[in-house]
């Protein structure tokens, strides 16, 4: 009987070694199931230390993005210092030209010669602030410059070795390129020459003092012969024409106050008088005496007449005056000058064979033939006699004039002082017109120094382009020899390394959009008003402006232009016509057609790129440069060694501390404050 199962026939043959793992049932030994067990868990934890060697083997990537990226945002703070001290530097000295050109437009005004001299002041101190302000930030942004690729090899070193933890050592550090500097600071330090803008003020401020001066004796003497001709109470030629004349009101008009009146307005007013009392003129009784008087009064109305038909009064376009009102004589000795004297119109008879002049032939003296006509100056002369009848001759001619001269009620009073006046406004007027003319030359002459001044401000800005400004560079290694935790290996494994490596990032500046609306420049003036005491008026306004203009240096906040014509705009006592307005609306265009635009203030930020983006900039085959820094860079440096390496210097000059970058003085005061950034956290991660 064969060996088997008791079921079947067949003989049941066991196999070597199975029935370690499965039992006579089919089933599994508990040798099977502890082997499989230890089989699972030490694939699982042979898998757990693969990934953990593949995690940490990526970390340095990591730490090398970190790195280009801390390298550049020490890039990034440069650019925004560089760029707010530029914009001070051309802010202020656009505030300075401005505020000169404010000067230059109220010396136009006549008697505002010291408050055009206080805005010139301004002007001035303004550009001396940034005279020394440019200057010292010339020398502080180049000197940082040089020792930026030093911040930027500290900046990302000590990222590098923050990141070193678990056991694993990092090092290494980013390179910027191009390492040198390329930028150009040099019109930083260009002077701003305001010594012809003074030259202008001043010349303009003397042309309208000589202005002030003459329209100050020409308003004198119009005032005068408007007070004599319409404003003396009770007497005045208006008044006089219309009691002694009866004048009618359109011939006899009357001014209420000087700015509707003119010299023109009593000469057309005399014309009407002496033709109307020249046509009254008659005796009012019947003596000799009577009517001798009546007779000389109608020679002298006539006479005036005459005289006023051939004055004149003109006002040119310019300003100046054709002025001639004609002088009456006031006594005999003035009429001797007239032709009152010299012309023949008197009557003469032959009386006892001597020439006798008469006032009339109605004389009761003229009873011989007629000799025809004689003059005054004939009876002084001795060929023709004086009638004893009438008397007539130069004293009862000179009487008539004098009675009416002398006396506050004659008409010929007032018309004395309005002669005498128009003969001051006339000279007066002139010598306006013409420092009115020099003014506008001066003006002119002020517009091309102005926009000279202008210009020299926009021909050349900084050129920007520091170390790092085409991007950073950066290689870090990991230490050789970190072993895998010993938790997922000591039990089932054996013990594990991981291996030494290293890797390579680069990243470069680019505008952040979120901070497209950014205050630095305006909380940076913010900051300096709030250190510096301002000393009121001027100075405010002026400060005012350099805000506005320095806040309007960013993309935001709209064209700079704006801010300086509406400085121009706000000027008191400037009014349209004069030569004030004149200068302002060309400073205006001046400034509108310069074109200051905005620049962009967005703050850069560092972000990655790859590596040959970067290299090719600077000119480099990104593969023999990534090898020469990997063999160049020592691979366990400390900072100090990573900056001998790359050829930078002058780190110790700025761990220490803070950095003055510029000294800015407040314009209008003597307080001094220094432009300062902490460089104490170099050698920190940040």
């Amino acid at each position: 009987m064969g060996t088997g199962s008791e079921s079947g026939d067949r003989a049941f043959v066991p196999l070597l070694g199975v029935s370690t793992f499965i039992d006579d049932e089919g089933g599994y030994t508990s040798v099977a199931v502890a082997l499989a067990l230890l089989v699972s868990f030490s694939l699982v934890f042979a898998a757990a230390s693969a990934e953990w060697v593949m995690a940490r083997s990526s970390e340095v990537q990591q730490v090398a993005d970190a790195a280009a990226m801390a390298g550049e945002n020490s890039v990034a703070g440069f650019s925004t210092i560089a760029q707010v001290v530029d914009a001070c530097v051309l802010s202020m000295g656009l505030a300075g030209i401005v505020t000169y050109g404010a000067g230059l437009v109220i010396s136009c005004v006549p008697g505002a010669g010291p408050a055009g001299e206080a805005i010139v002041k301004a002007g001035s101190d303004v550009l001396d602030s940034r005279r020394s302000f440019s200057t010292s930030a010339a020398a502080g942004l180049q000197r940082l410059e040089k020792v930026l690729p030093a911040l930027v090899v500290a900046n990302s070193s000590a990222c590098v070795s923050a990141n070193s933890d678990g056991g694993i050592e990092y090092y290494g550090c980013a390179v910027p390129y191009p390492i040198e500097s390329a930028s150009d600071f040099s019109s930083l330090e260009e002077d701003v020459d305001d010594e012809d803008l003074k030259k202008s003020a001043e010349d303009l401020a003397d042309a309208s003092e000589r202005v002030a001066d003459a329209k100050g004796r020409a308003d004198d003497a119009r005032e005068r012969g408007w007070m004599a001709d319409c404003g003396d109470t009770p007497y005045c030629l208006w008044q006089r024409a219309s009691s002694l004349a009866g004048l009618a009101e359109s011939l006899n008009p009357y001014h209420p106050t000087p700015s509707t009146w003119n010299f023109g307005v009593p000469l057309a007013r005399s014309r009407a008088y002496y033709a109307r009392r020249a046509e009254a003129e008659g005796p009012t009784g019947t003596g000799i005496e009577e009517l001798t008087d009546s007779a000389a009064r109608f020679a002298f109305y006539r006479f005036a007449l005459d005289e006023v038909r051939s004055g004149h009064y003109a006002e040119s376009a310019d300003g100046s005056v054709d002025l001639e009102l004609p002088s009456l004589p006031h006594n005999a000795d003035e009429t001797r000058s007239t032709i009152l004297y010299s012309q023949a119109m008197w009557p003469s008879t032959t009386e006892d064979g001597r020439v006798v002049l008469h006032s009339s032939l109605s004389c009761p003296g003229a009873l011989g033939p007629s000799a025809g006509f004689a003059s005054l100056s004939q009876i002084d002369g001795g060929s023709v006699s004086r009638c004893p009848v009438c008397g007539m001759d130069v004293d009862v001619m000179g009487h008539v004039a004098s009675a009416s001269t002398s006396t506050e009620n004659g008409y010929e009073h007032y018309w004395r002082i309005v002669v005498e006046a128009s003969r001051d406004y006339e000279v007066a007027r002139n010598e306006q017109a013409e420092a009115e003319s020099d003014a506008r030359e001066k003006a002119d002459e002020s517009e091309d120094v102005f926009s000279e001044a202008i210009d020299r401000l926009g021909v050349v800005r900084p050129t920007l382009c520091p170390p790092g400004a085409w991007g950073c560079v950066s290689v870090v290694w990991r230490g050789d020899g970190a072993s895998v935790p010993t938790e997922l290996t000591s039990s089932f494994l054996s013990s594990a390394e991981l291996p030494a490596g290293c890797a390579v990032s680069a990243a470069v500046l680019a505008p952040d959009e979120s901070t497209a609306d950014n205050n630095v420049l305006s909380s940076f003036f913010d900051g300096l008003v709030e250190r510096g005491s301002l000393a009121g008026g001027v100075a405010d306004s002026v400060m005012g402006l350099w805000g506005k203009l320095l806040v309007g240096y960013g993309s935001a906040y709209g064209n700079v232009s704006t801010h300086a014509t509406e400085f121009l705009d706000g000027l008191d006592g400037v009014f349209g016509g004069t030569v004030g307005s004149w200068l302002r609306d060309k400073l205006r265009e001046v400034i509108r057609a310069t074109g200051f635009e905005p620049v962009d203030m967005r703050l850069r930020k560092p972000v990655l790129t790859s590596t040959e983006n970067v290299l090719e900039k600077a000119g480099n085959d990104s593969q023999e440069t990534v090898r020469g820094l990997i063999s160049s860079l020592p691979r366990s440096g400390t900072t100090t060694d990573y900056v001998t390496a790359i050829g930078a210097w002058g780190l110790s000059e700025l761990v220490d501390g803070e950095y003055t970058v510029a000294e800015l003085t407040i314009p209008g005061t003597d307080i001094s404050i220094p432009l300062t950034i902490d460089l104490s956290g170099l050698g920190r991660a940040s």
